[in-house]
């Protein structure tokens, strides 16, 4: 059965590799922004892939949603993600990036044009249509993926280290945006980080992992007070 108001269910799922299983079992609620925390190895990739859609569970279920997700194409699945590199087409403008979120074809109504200029609007790239990616900087790169993320209006977003190429001035504009963002959209947000100072500036809660396990599941006052593991000690810095 379904828990009330989550986004995203993993019931006793299992991803065995020739070394190593992981295994995720969690419930996440919607509405909220979730960093997803963890040494390098641990899982977080494979996690967001289970959940797009881009990675099949060999064991255990994945409800999106309420919904059954193990027949769902990642396409069919309500999820945006968004990859550390971004993922822009280096021949293709700014604008022509954002409409592939609309439509991979890029079948483009004069509605979809006026999507994707409020969209480069919204993350301050207004103007910016027709310049090619290589022109950008890395903070510029990552609002255009953002922008494509937007015109697709799905109610979950996977970013996955989206400040990761960015200087520490980035990444703090970076980090206001995506939550005035949210705060439009009401969207569930789940980031990779490996920055404690992106947990502490965005999340309501954090999922940790740790050998392809969530070894914690908790509001941010109460993560940030633990000391009772020593990867999450590494984590924050702790003595």
């Amino acid at each position: 059965m379904t828990e009330p108001n989550a986004a995203i269910e993993l019931r006793n799922v299992e991803v065995r590799f020739e070394t190593t299983t992981l295994r995720f079992d969690c419930t996440i609620a919607a509405g909220g922004i979730v960093a997803v925390a963890g040494a390098s190895g641990s899982g977080k990739s494979t996690l967001f892939h289970l959940i797009a859609g881009f990675e099949d569970a060999d064991h255990g279920e994945i409800r999106v949603l309420g919904q059954n997700a193990a027949n769902q194409a990642p396409s069919e699945r309500p999820v945006s993600m968004i990859f550390q590199d971004n993922n822009l087409f280096a021949h293709l403008d700014v604008a022509t990036n954002v409409g592939l979120g609309i439509d991979p074809a890029l079948r483009l109504t004069d509605e979809d044009r006026k999507r994707i200029e409020d969209a480069l609007r919204r993350v301050g790239l207004e103007g910016f249509g027709r310049r090619l990616p290589p022109t950008l900087s890395g903070g510029e790169r990552q609002r255009v993926a953002l922008a494509r993320a937007l015109v697709r209006h799905r109610p979950l977003l996977l970013l996955d280290e989206p400040f990761a190429a960015l200087d520490p001035g980035m990444r703090t504009g970076m980090r206001t945006l995506l939550g005035e963002l949210h705060a439009e959209e009401n969207n569930t947000i789940l980031m990779i980080t490996h920055h404690p100072e992106d947990v502490k500036a965005l999340a309501d809660s954090v999922l940790f992992l740790d050998q392809g396990r969530i070894i914690a599941h908790d509001t941010l006052d109460r993560f940030l007070e633990r000391r009772d593991n020593a990867a999450i000690d590494r984590f924050l810095g702790n003595a």
